[in-house]
C-alpha cells in the first residue's frame, strides 16, 4: 500500500501559492523551459542537485530518489514540471538497470507527488517518454490510445512512474498531466542528434538512402511551449499527450535539411536495409539500425484538439537553429 501523504484542507484553496517548480531545470530542455516561463511573467524556482552553479531562484535537493526532501521547493508553488530523472543511456552498466531507473523515475517521483499533494501543490506535469508506446510504429502512428509497451528499463521505468502518479492524483487530487515526447531536437541538443550532426558535419558518406522510414520529432520550442501551455489550460488535468512537430521525416531527409543547414552536401549512398539490417544484427547493433531506418511516427492531434495548440515554429527552423548552435560550438 503506498503511503501516501495528506493533503491538509486548508491548503487547498490558498491563493499565494503562485510559483512554478522545474525539475531538471540544468539540462537541455529545463534550461530553455525556465527562460520561456519567465519571458511570459511567471514565477520559476528551479529544483537542482545542488547550487553552486545556479543564480536563479533555486532550491538544493539533491540526489532524487523515495527519500529526497522536496519540502523547501514546495514552498508557495502551485504547479510542478518533473523533467528530472535517470536519462536513458546506451550503454547502462548499472548491475541492475531497471532497479536503478526505478529508483529514481518511480520511487523519486512518486516522493514528489506525495509530498506536492501534502504541501498543496494544484497540478504536476509529468515529462514522461514515447518510449513508453514502444520502440518502432509499422502502419500507424503511436496515439494515447495504444497499450503501452515499453522494451527497455528506462521505458518500463517511466510507464510505472506514469502509472503511480495516477493512482495518486486519485487519492489525493492532485492534477496530473503526462507527456511522451518523441526525439527532441534543437539549440544545444546533444546526444544522438548532436552525434548526426557531426557525421554530417564532417562529411562522412551515410547508406541510408534507400531507407525509407518515416520518424516523428519535436523542436524544443515546440516542446516548451507545449508545457508552458499545460501549466494552466483548464483541459490538461487528467490528460496523457504524445507530442511531435507534426511534420515526420525520413533519415534521408533530416540528413539533407541538416547537410543544408551546415551549407555543406548530402553525403548519402544506397545498401539495401534488408542488408544493413542484417549487417546492424551480426554486430550487435541492431538498436542503431533501428533509429536510422526504422520508423516512429507520432499522432499529436489528441494535444492539438484537447488544448488548442500549434506548434509555433516549423521543423526547419528548429532544425536551422540546432545547426547554428552546433557551427559556434565547432567555432565556425
Amino acid at each position: 500500500m503506498r503511503d501516501y501523504l495528506s493533503r491538509p484542507e486548508s491548503d487547498k484553496n490558498k491563493t499565494d501559492m503562485n510559483k512554478i517548480l522545474v525539475t531538471g531545470s540544468t539540462g537541455f530542455i529545463g534550461q530553455r523551459l525556465c527562460a520561456v516561463l519567465q519571458e511570459r511573467g511567471l514565477s520559476v524556482r528551479e529544483a537542482v542537485r545542488n547550487t553552486s552553479t545556479v543564480a536563479r531562484d533555486a532550491v538544493a535537493v539533491g540526489a532524487i530518489d523515495e527519500q529526497t526532501n522536496w519540502a523547501p521547493a514546495l514552498k508557495d508553488v502551485s504547479v510542478i514540471i518533473h523533467l528530472a530523472g535517470r536519462a536513458h543511456v546506451m550503454h547502462d552498466d548499472s548491475a541492475d538497470p531497471l532497479a536503478a531507473y526505478r529508483r529514481v523515475n518511480v520511487a523519486g517521483t512518486s516522493r514528489l507527488a506525495q509530498m506536492a499533494a501534502a504541501a498543496g501543490v494544484r497540478r504536476l506535469v509529468f515529462v514522461s517518454s514515447i518510449k513508453v508506446n514502444g520502440e518502432a510504429t509499422d502502419e500507424q502512428p503511436f496515439t494515447e490510445m495504444d497499450t503501452p509497451a515499453p522494451r527497455d528499463p528506462y521505458g518500463i521505468s517511466k510507464w510505472e512512474a506514469e502509472e503511480e502518479l495516477k493512482a495518486i492524483g486519485r487519492e489525493t487530487g492532485l492534477e496530473i498531466v503526462v507527456v511522451r515526447p518523441s526525439l527532441v531536437y534543437g539549440s544545444g541538443v546533444k546526444g544522438n542528434f548532436l552525434s548526426l550532426m557531426r557525421l554530417v558535419h564532417k562529411g562522412i558518406p551515410l547508406p541510408v538512402a534507400g531507407c525509407d522510414n518515416r520518424r516523428s520529432l519535436l523542436g524544443l520550442e515546440n516542446f516548451v511551449d507545449f508545457l508552458a501551455t499545460c501549466v494552466d489550460h483548464p483541459a490538461s488535468p487528467g490528460q496523457t499527450f504524445v507530442l511531435s512537430d507534426g511534420e515526420d521525416l525520413s533519415t534521408s531527409e533530416l540528413i539533407r535539411h541538416l547537410a543544408s543547414a551546415m551549407g555543406r552536401p548530402a553525403r548519402l549512398f544506397s545498401i539495401p536495409p534488408a542488408w544493413l539490417q542484417l549487417a546492424a544484427n551480426l554486430f550487435g547493433k541492431s538498436g542503431v539500425y533501428q533509429r536510422l531506418c526504422g520508423s516512429l511516427r507520432v499522432d499529436s492531434s489528441h494535444a492539438r484538439r484537447v488544448l488548442g495548440w500549434v506548434p509555433p515554429q516549423t521543423v526547419d527552423a528548429g532544425l536551422v537553429s540546432a545547426v547554428r548552435t552546433f557551427l559556434q560550438w565547432s567555432g565556425e
